[in-house]
C-alpha cells in the first residue's frame, strides 16, 4: 500500500441505526487505532458527501430508509469505489448475496468475530488505498498526455498499435528521423523510461490498446 496513505489515516464509515451496535463497532475500531466516522442511517452518510475511494464502509443490511443494498445501488450510480462491508442478521443471507453481486467487498453475519471484522476492514483499507493510488497515477498520466502536441499524440497512438518508426513516418507523411524526434519528445513529456512503461501509462489513461 502506498506509504502516503497509512491505514490509520483512512476513515471507516460505520452506518447503523442501532445505537448500541454502532457504538460497539466504533469502540472496536478505535481501539485498533483506526479512524471512525459514525452515521445513524445511510441517508445521513449520503448527506455528508460520498467519498470516492478513501476508507471503507461498514453498513447494516436492514435499516429504516435506505437499506444496505439500496446504499450499494446508490454508490454504484455515483461511480464510488469505496469498499463496503455489509453486516447481516440471521436469515439475511439472500440480501447479503444480493449485496455481493452489487459489489460489496465482504459480508459478516451477526454475531461476528471481532478479529474477523478487523481483518475485513484492513483488507478493505488496503484496497481503498490502492484505488486511490491508481487514480492519482491515472490523473498524472492524463495531464502528461494533455501536454502533448497534436503530432506527438499521433505518434503515441501509432506506437501503441505496434507501428515501427518507418511505418509511422509513412502514415504521417514525415521522415523517419522526424518520427524519432517526436518519439523522444513523447518519452520525455510522459516521463517514460521505456516503451513498455509508455504503453502501460497510456493504457492506464485509456489511450490506445496493448501492442500485440
Amino acid at each position: 500500500m502506498p506509504e502516503s496513505f497509512p491505514q490509520d489515516a483512512l476513515p471507516i464509515h460505520v452506518i447503523d441505526d442501532d445505537d448500541a451496535v454502532r457504538d460497539s463497532l466504533c469502540f472496536l475500531l478505535e481501539s485498533a487505532g483506526l479512524k471512525v466516522q459514525a452515521h445513524t442511517s445511510a441517508g445521513a452518510f449520503i448527506d455528508g458527501g460520498v467519498p470516492a475511494t478513501a476508507g471503507c464502509i461498514i453498513t447494516d443490511v436492514r435499516m429504516p430508509g435506505l437499506s444496505g443494498v439500496e446504499l450499494l445501488q446508490y454508490l454504484n450510480t455515483r461511480g464510488s469505489k469505496i469498499p463496503v462491508i455489509v453486516v447481516t442478521g440471521h436469515g439475511d443471507v439472500p440480501l447479503a448475496v444480493e449485496a455481493m453481486k452489487l459489489g460489496a467487498a465482504e459480508f459478516l453475519e451477526k454475531p461476528f468475530d471481532d478479529d474477523a471484522l478487523l481483518a475485513a476492514v484492513r483488507a478493505c483499507l488496503t484496497q481503498a488505498a490502492l484505488h486511490h493510488h491508481q487514480d492519482t497515477v491515472r490523473s498524472e498520466v492524463e495531464e502528461r498526455i494533455a501536454a502533448l502536441s497534436q503530432r506527438e499524440r499521433q505518434v503515441l497512438e501509432l506506437l501503441l498499435v505496434g507501428h515501427a518508426n518507418k511505418v509511422i513516418a509513412h502514415d504521417l507523411g514525415i521522415s523517419p528521423r522526424t518520427v524519432e524526434v517526436y518519439r523522444a519528445n513523447v518519452m520525455t513529456k510522459m516521463k517514460a523510461a521505456s516503451l513498455s512503461e509508455l504503453v502501460r501509462m497510456a493504457l492506464l489513461a485509456g489511450v490506445g490498446r496493448a501492442v500485440d
